[in-house]
Formats: C-alpha cells, sequence, structure tokens
C-alpha cells in the first residue's frame, strides 16, 4: 500500500517525464552502461599514449643506428627530421583516438569527416596565409635551408633554431627569447651554421720592435694553440700585413672554426698572443677583433 501511494505521489508531482529521466539516472544498466563506456575510453586513451610512446622511441632508436652508419646525412638535419616525424606520430595517433572515441559515443565518423571536408575547403578559401606558411614550411625542409640548432638571422630575429614546425619557426635569441615566425613571412634566412666559420684578429705591431721578430713569435704561439682544440680545423695563419699606420703595421691572423665558434677563438686568439708577447718582453696593444661574422664558403 505504502509503495503504490509513494508512486502516485511521484506520478503526481513530478510528472512522467521526470519520471523516466529518474529511472534512467538510477538504473542499474545505466551505470553498467557509463562504466564499461569509460572504461573503453579509458583503454582508448591508454593505448594511444602508449602507442605514441613506443612509436618515438623505434624513431630514435633508427636514428641512432643511422648516426652509427658509414651513410648518414649532416646531423642538424637529422634532428630536424627526428622533431618533425615525432610530431607527426603525435598528431596522427591522437587524431585517431579522438575519432575512435566519437565512434563510442555513436557519433557518425564518416559524416563528421566528410562535412569537415567540405568545411575545410571553404575556410581554405579564407586562409590563404596559412596555407602558405605550410608549404613554406615544407620547402624550408626539404631544400634544408635551416634545421633545429642551427644559428640563424631572419630579419630582426637572430639566434639559434629552437623548432620547426609546417606552419611556424622557433628561434631563441641568446638572452633567452623566443621568436615565433610564420613560414610563410620568411623571405631571407642568413644560416650561419651550414659551413665553417672564420675567426679574424688584428694586432697592431710598433715599426720599433721589429715586425719580423713579433711575427716569429706570434707564429710560435699559433702552432702551438692548434693542439687539443677541436673548435679549431688546422692551424691559425698569420697571413702578414692587412694595414698600416703611422707608427705600426696591422698584421691580421685568420683561423678556420668550426660553425659558429669563431667568437670564442677569436677571443682566445687575442688574448692569447698579448700574453705570449708579453712572456717575451714585448709589449703591444691590444688586439682588435673584427666584429663581423664570416662563414667558410
Amino acid at each position: 500500500m505504502t509503495n503504490a501511494l509513494t508512486e502516485s505521489l511521484k506520478k503526481l508531482f513530478l510528472g512522467e517525464e521526470t519520471e523516466k529521466i529518474g529511472k534512467f539516472i538510477f538504473s542499474e544498466e545505466t551505470w553498467i552502461h557509463v562504466g564499461i563506456l569509460a572504461i573503453r575510453i579509458a583503454i582508448i586513451i591508454a593505448i594511444s599514449i602508449i602507442a605514441v610512446q613506443v612509436g618515438k622511441y623505434i624513431i630514435r632508436k633508427i636514428f641512432r643506428i643511422k648516426l652509427k652508419g658509414p651513410i648518414r646525412k649532416e646531423e642538424r638535419r637529422e634532428q630536424t627530421l627526428l622533431k618533425l616525424l615525432e610530431n607527426t606520430l603525435s598528431y596522427v595517433v591522437y587524431f585517431s583516438a579522438i575519432l575512435a572515441i566519437l565512434q563510442e559515443f555513436n557519433i557518425d565518423v564518416k559524416g563528421l569527416l566528410a562535412g569537415a571536408g567540405v568545411l575545410g575547403l571553404a575556410v581554405g578559401f579564407g586562409a590563404q596565409s596559412l596555407v602558405k606558411d605550410v608549404i613554406s614550411g615544407f620547402f624550408i625542409l626539404f631544400e634544408d635551408q635551416f634545421s633545429v640548432g642551427d644559428y640563424v638571422q631572419i630579419g630582426t630575429a637572430e639566434g639559434m633554431v629552437e623548432e620547426i614546425g609546417l606552419r611556424t619557426t622557433k628561434i631563441k635569441n641568446f638572452t633567452g627569447e623566443i621568436f615565433i615566425l610564420p613560414n610563410g613571412t620568411i623571405a631571407q634566412v642568413v644560416n650561419y651554421s651550414m659551413k665553417n666559420s672564420l675567426a679574424i684578429v688584428d694586432v697592431a705591431i710598433p715599426f720599433e720592435l721589429g715586425v719580423e721578430k713579433v711575427e716569429k713569435s706570434i707564429d710560435a704561439f699559433l702552432k702551438s694553440m692548434s693542439k687539443n682544440n677541436p673548435d679549431l680545423l688546422g692551424k691559425p695563419k698569420l697571413i702578414g700585413a692587412h694595414d698600416f699606420t703611422e707608427d705600426s703595421v696591422i698584421e691580421r691572423i685568420i683561423a678556420e672554426t668550426r660553425p659558429m665558434r669563431h667568437f670564442d677563438i677569436a677571443r682566445n686568439i687575442s688574448m692569447g698572443v698579448k700574453k705570449h708577447l708579453e712572456q717575451e718582453g714585448i709589449e703591444i696593444p691590444y688586439p682588435t677583433l673584427v666584429s663581423k661574422s664570416f662563414n667558410n664558403q
């Protein structure tokens, strides 16, 4: 009698629709279905994460094996391709996971993809800059204009390339700023890392010291400097008189270095020459570093 009265009161105060909702919410079958759905979604997410991690491990393993092989491309290009492949793998796997989750909710994925294709076509006409960025990014990678780890100058942005995507390029300045450049805006690139660099130091030798004597002393120091210095490619060269002043001759020293190591090598040569000559009792003005960057082509 009490149960019948309770049911009558429910129908009276809650209505039939509310009663249906209540039955659905508090139904055991509903919660079983929700639990199964949650477990399946969790499995999809877990599988996608594992697939990405395993895929990235395999890609890195392949590149490590390739690095040890006799036939290989430049390391800078390999690092760029490695990063791009890892990002592409993540996009593909996670996009597939999203589609699988939508299917679990009985959403028509085929119709959704067809609609997205039509929408993408319409958006494409209004997103020409995006298309330009993607095409430019493809040619940057295809032509190997620059790679991750290169030191470049693009417009006012100068620094190390942190990341290259199909749409944007990220450059980190030596003070920490990150420049994010749409690839379509990159019109001219100065790449300092593609070839070996050239360090240049000018030394002023007063005439009264005896130019030949000082030259022999500098040359002896340069020979000793070339030992155990991996950034130097060969012995620095004293190429002789470069210019003259009223009381001195300007001697120029050049040294081929690894890419972007010419600044440090030039400073080492400058300070080393000064100290070496002082030890031999020869006083000269501090050598002049040529601040302009050179690349040995």
